[in-house]
């Protein structure tokens, strides 16, 4: 007989009933009054009102009797009719507080206020979540699965409650207890998952699969201490781990029952029935922890999976910690729990490749394994594994995920029993490659012993699959030429510096010349002038050692005779595995995420492949949801444009921002623009004072730069063209800088890799060009105004406006991205053409009005073609110039603008302190060579750039147009959300149909 444990809510607290047994799978909720049905164990405001539910263990129960009661008749409807109030979710959110608790009893403050909210809410979540589920289970569809390396998902509760429909009812409960939403939501951490636009894409594209209604999932690594904080000193960048996880996270759910072994390391054998066994060396497990990640007005609440590492408790050797050798005792969970440590750990040791490969490997190996145990619980007794591909569709983000092919490959023929051929037409039905960088560095290229030594099973499954590879393009092209045969292998082969198999080898062997030894024998006939005594071996020289001397003449005799020498040491090249090459041989698509850089990846980066598969390669311009980065974001524009369009359908239906274009001349909508932006810009102000003691005036341009630094995403244009603001501004009165000069706040924002030297520079260079202007008198005027109301709280009585300020804001994330981008009046997309493949902060930017300068680069073409040519502001080299020219500079005719040399001149004069900027300036010198040669254009591009920013000024003098070009800019962003990106996936990758919860 199935125990119960039940519990029941009243007015006066919870009360515990016929406590029979503690396991449990089920949840089966009951009333007395119907608005109970979503949150578990509340009081209610009715007085008389008790609400129950029970905890069935049906660990006793025959497999049959079990039913979800979610999904029992009746059920759809008690969901879709509950509208929970202002009551029921205090008290939820006390009922947390009490028996959820993480912290101690005696008081309700802000933190402990977050963790009750965020978990009231993720009740409603798990109810959605688990219908979405169970439907998922029953009717068997197809369902996407995203695997990712990074998903940068942001704070959650707002998002959560504003998907809910229940933000206003949260900020009321709030209230009544004493608090206030706004304050709540920002006790929360980021969540630590990613670094840069890759996450900030996956982040929203599983915020518009679940709004679409489609069956999907995400999985990434639970990284406990993230890529890093981020600190600015006097000596610039400064890491040091992140805590976000240090009190736990309200939103994830452990899934114990959810684990598999991943394997490094040991060997493979033949067993007695002619299968490869991977036997022996380290193993560990991954644990599953889910995020349940909501739609948009939508029950639809799907998943994004986490995986944790460890090893049992069994592997801690209590000998050796007993006899003092406390480290080795520890070896085993430190190796397993390491590779869940940190984002993208250093990888210029040995150990640190060898963790970047556990990590990717891990995330994976635990993703397929998990994938695959839900493909057979669902087809039940008969499983058919040629319709795996009709039910899983496995999208790459990028070249992390590259080892799903070895792996289903290695699932495939090892352990489900399948041949090779069977498994390799499924992995290829299965797979999907999203290309994110035409970056040589960025397309990763592993060591193949190191390979071979962690994953030695897969690397016999990639040498194989290459094998193959080598035979369909020697069946294509023939072998009438054998040059142009030679060139395509070296060029698609996915091992790299490899002998060809031997089965294509003879087709380029060539005749052997004799060969007497193994030494070349050269006649030297140069007479040397030497002195009277020529140290030979025989004579001691200044330091001792014995020496001969010989005459000049017998010396020159000497010389004059043939002469053997060895020849120079041949260096043989490491042995590779292109990942990427791999991504485009074992997928069925490839796709680009913008149409330009799609364009590069067909014509330049994989064009041999895309001459092979042509049908294989797609673009997929990326998009973001404009739930976060509109609606709940900038709730001051969002009333405007639902004001002014007539209809909230927009957040859904982005192609009616496009109404607003008819309006963009009306000056009443332009008064309400400039509001809506002024007060954003107001809570920025205050930002920047608590996190860099800056003050700034809400008047001034607001000219952000928010991104990864990175050398092709040049900072250093920015800064170089701030620089040569500055030195103009130097050299006129202020009369004359008023005139020049419309007043400016330069915003940057963004982390560089603890091991990128180069972009830790520009951080350093940034903070002191900045610390100079900020508290340069002269520059700034020193206007000393009194303080407008709304800025009393912050400066208390007077604040110093500046014409010019230069503001680096430390630890840039997605929160701090949801304040300055809706208060941004500029930004800065200025990449070197062809190098940026989309981005996705410029859509974000073009959402919230903000007017973009930039190159034709990435995203930025599309941009402005839908937002209008004269409202965005263009400067610089174009794509298919690039290539002549680096040409130009190699062969020494490039002569750089003397406003770029006087720039350089400068900072060397020390204006900027005394730090040694030799190597940065050097980057930008010479002709050729690593590191030199100005390889990212930022020369060639400063006169441009500096003309372009002239323009900028002149436009922002006149408001009246300036708004108008702001209008028209998130008139013309509707294209730029990620839900229209997704119905492409969907209906041109993926081929999965919306599944709606009734």
């Amino acid at each position: 007989m199935a125990t119960c444990l039940s519990y029941c809510a009243t007015a006066n607290g919870v009360e515990l009933f016929n406590h029979y047994g503690s396991n449990s799978r089920l949840i089966r909720f009951s009333s007395r009054n119907t608005s109970s049905k979503l949150f578990l164990t509340r009081t209610s405001h009715f007085p008389t009102a008790k609400r129950c539910f029970h905890v069935k263990n049906t660990l006793s129960e025959p497999k049959h009797k079990v039913q979800d009661p979610i999904t029992q008749e009746g059920a759809e409807s008690n969901l879709s009719s509950f509208a929970p109030d202002t009551a029921s979710i205090a008290s939820s959110i006390k009922y947390h507080a009490e028996f959820t608790p993480l912290f101690s009893p005696e008081r309700f403050e802000l933190p402990k206020a977050f963790f009750a909210t965020a978990q009231s809410v993720r009740d409603s979540l798990l109810i959605n979540w688990n219908a979405t589920y169970d439907i998922y289970e029953k009717t068997n569809m197809k369902q996407a699965y995203y695997l990712s390396m990074e998903f940068l998902q942001g704070r959650a509760l707002l998002n959560a409650i504003g998907n809910l429909e229940l933000t206003g009812a949260y900020a009321e409960a709030l209230k009544k207890l004493g608090h206030n939403l706004e304050n709540v939501a920002s006790q929360e951490p980021d969540a630590a998952l990613g670094n840069g636009g890759l996450g900030r894409l996956a982040s929203c594209f599983l915020d518009s699969l679940a709004t679409l209604n489609y069956p999907a999932w995400g999985y990434g690594l639970r990284y406990k201490y993230g890529l890093f904080k981020q600190r600015i000193t006097k000596d610039g960048q400064e890491e040091v781990a992140e805590d976000w996880l240090e009190i736990g996270s309200p939103w994830e759910i452990v899934r114990n029952d959810v684990s598999y072994p991943i394997k490094f390391y040991g060997k493979v054998t033949t067993g007695s029935d002619g299968k490869r066994h991977w036997i022996g060396g380290e193993d560990i497990k991954a644990v599953g922890y889910d995020v349940p990640i909501p739609g948009y007005k939508t029950k639809t609440t799907i998943n994004l999976r986490l995986w944790s590492t460890h090893v049992p408790s069994a592997d801690f050797d209590l000998s050796a910690f007993n006899s003092g050798e406390h480290t080795k005792a520890c070896e085993s969970q430190v190796n397993a729990e390491k590779i869940c440590y940190i984002l993208y750990p250093g990888d210029e040791s040995e150990e640190g490749k060898i963790l970047r490969l556990k990590q990717q490997y891990t995330l994976c190996s635990a993703s397929l394994q998990d994938i695959i145990a839900r493909f057979e619980r669902r087809s039940g007794d008969r499983i058919k594994w040629e319709e795996f591909p009709e039910k899983v569709a496995v999208q790459m983000n990028d070249t992390h995920p590259t080892l799903c092919i070895p792996e289903l490959m290695r699932v495939l023929i090892d352990l489900k029993g399948l041949s090779w051929k069977e498994a390799w037409n499924i992995t290829k039905r299965t797979v999907a490659y999203t290309n994110h960088t035409v970056l040589p560095e960025a397309l990763e290229k592993w060591s193949h012993e190191l390979m071979q030594t962690l994953l030695p099973r897969h690397v016999e499954i990639i040498e194989a699959i290459d094998e193959e590879l080598v035979h369909e393009i020697v069946s294509k092209y023939g072998t009438l030429d054998l040059n142009k045969l030679e060139e395509k292998l070296t060029t698609m082969r996915i091992l790299e510096n490899f002998d060809l198999p031997s089965s294509v080898s003879d087709l380029f062997t060539k005749p052997e010349s004799p060969v007497d030894d193994d030494t070349e024998t050269v006649e030297v006939h140069d007479k040397v002038e030497a002195s009277d005594k020529v140290v030979t071996d025989d004579e001691e020289d200044e330091t001792g050692k014995k020496t001969s001397a010989k005459t000049e003449a017998a010396a020159e005799k000497d010389i004059d005779k043939k002469t053997t020498l060895k020849p120079e040491p041949f260096v043989i090249p490491p042995k590779k595995v292109r990942m990427a090459n791999l991504c485009v041989v074992g997928g069925h698509a490839v796709n680009g995420v913008a149409e330009i850089h799609s364009e590069i990846v067909k014509e330049d980066v994989f064009n041999d492949f895309y001459q092979l598969w042509p049908e294989k390669f797609q673009n997929k311009t990326n998009g973001v949801t404009p739930r976060r980065w509109i609606r709940f974001c900038n709730p001051p524009l969002s009333s405007i444009i639902t004001k002014w369009i007539g209809t909230e359908d927009w957040v859904l239906k982005t192609e009616k921002l496009a109404e607003l274009q008819k309006f963009a001349d009306n000056e009443d909508l332009q008064t309400e623009w400039r509001e809506a932006k002024r007060s954003n810009k107001i809570k920025v102000v205050s930002f920047l004072k608590e996190k860099t003691g800056y003050c700034v005036v809400p008047d001034a341009m607001f000219d952000i730069q928010v991104k990864r630094i990175h050398e092709y995403k040049r900072q250093l244009l920015n800064i170089f063209g701030i620089v040569y603001r500055y030195k103009k501004m130097k050299e006129m009165i202020a009369a004359e800088r008023k005139t020049n000069f419309v007043p400016r706040v330069c915003i940057f924002g963004g982390k560089a890799f603890a091991t990128y030297v180069q972009a830790k520079r520009i951080v350093k260079f940034i903070t002191d060009v900045g610390a100079t202007i900020n508290h340069d008198p002269e520059i700034g005027d020193l206007l000393k105004l009194k303080c407008h109301i709304f800025l009393t709280e912050i400066v208390e009585g007077h604040i110093f406006l500046t014409r010019f300020l230069v503001v680096f804001v430390p630890d840039y994330n997605v929160s701090v991205a949801e304040l300055l981008i809706p208060a941004s009046d500029l930004s800065q997309h200025i990449s070197t053409a062809g190098m940026e493949a989309s981005g996705t902060s410029n859509m974000k930017f073009a959402m919230n009005g903000c007017i973009q300068i930039g190159t034709l680069d990435g995203a930025n073409v599309e941009i402005r073609e839908e937002v209008g040519e004269e409202n965005f502001f263009l400067f610089g080299a174009q794509a298919h110039e690039i290539a002549g020219l680096r040409k130009e500079r190699a062969d020494g005719k490039f002569v750089p603008d003397e406003s770029f040399e006087e720039v350089k001149e400068f900072v060397r004069s020390g204006a900027f302190g005394s730090y040694n900027y030799d190597d940065l300036m050097g980057s930008l010198e010479g002709n050729e060579g690593f590191g030199q040669a100005d390889y990212f254009l930022v020369g060639k591009d400063f006169p441009s750039y500096i003309e372009c920013q002239e323009k900028v000024d002149e436009a922002y003098r006149d408001q009246k147009r300036w708004t108008k070009m702001s209008i028209l800019n998130t008139a013309g962003s509707y294209k730029f959300s990620s839900d229209r990106t997704i119905h492409e996936y969907a209906k041109e990758i993926w081929n999965i149909e919306p599944v709606e919860l009734p």
